[in-house]
């Protein structure tokens, strides 16, 4: 038997609780100061470093490279999409086929084409785009345009499907997660999403 305290584990700072828990109490400036996530968060980040809880070099390895790449190359993506009108195009071709239809399937196809933009582009961006279109289909279909505005703001967080949303790519990394286990796992997600929203939309509303 081979007895030696040389080998590879985890370096133990508790002398450093206290001033990790200060900066991780920087969450709190986000509930109660109008300070953005992202700055609060980096905030603590750099507190963290400064007061040698973490070493740079920790730090550097904690980082998700595939995630940081892959957020990069979405933000641009949903920019075009959005920039150039083929976002719009698209809503206005199906909603225009879906012109007839019963007011529960034209809701129906509002949240499933709110939940696929969400998924290329940012939550607020389809809102934007999509409650206008919501509001003014509700309206000529004789539905309640409060319904169908909430019904896009509730799809555009069904973000499930695949990891292109912020929450999704930040576990992909650590869980060693792929796309298909997302597909899987977030289909399923996706569907009951869908169907308990418009469910109780339409019993309050």
């Amino acid at each position: 038997m081979v007895v030696t305290t040389e080998y590879p584990h985890e370096e133990l700072r508790p002398h450093k609780v206290p001033f990790a828990l200060t900066f991780f109490i920087t969450l709190a400036m986000v509930l109660f100061t109008d300070l953005r996530l992202s700055v609060a968060l980096l905030t603590g980040a750099v507190g963290m470093i400064l007061t040698q809880v973490l070493n740079i070099d920790e730090a550097y390895e904690a980082v998700s490279w595939k995630t940081v790449f892959l957020l990069a190359s979405l933000i641009p993506l949903g920019m075009a999409v959005e920039s150039s009108g083929t976002a719009a195009w698209i809503a206005d071709q199906t909603l225009a086929v879906l012109g007839d239809m019963p007011i529960w399937v034209i809701q129906a196809a509002i949240a499933v084409l709110a939940t696929f933009f969400t998924l290329v582009m940012s939550n607020a961006g389809a809102t934007v785009l999509l409650v206008p279109l919501a509001v003014n289909i509700a309206i000529g279909a004789g539905a309640n345009p409060a319904v169908f505005a909430l019904t896009v703001a509730i799809a555009t967080s069904n973000s499930f499907l695949i990891p292109t949303h912020q929450v999704n790519a930040l576990i992909m990394g650590p869980g060693g997660y792929r796309v298909p286990d997302f597909m899987k796992a977030g289909g399923i997600m996706t569907v009951l999403f869908l169907v308990v929203s418009l469910v109780m939309l339409n019993l309050v509303f």
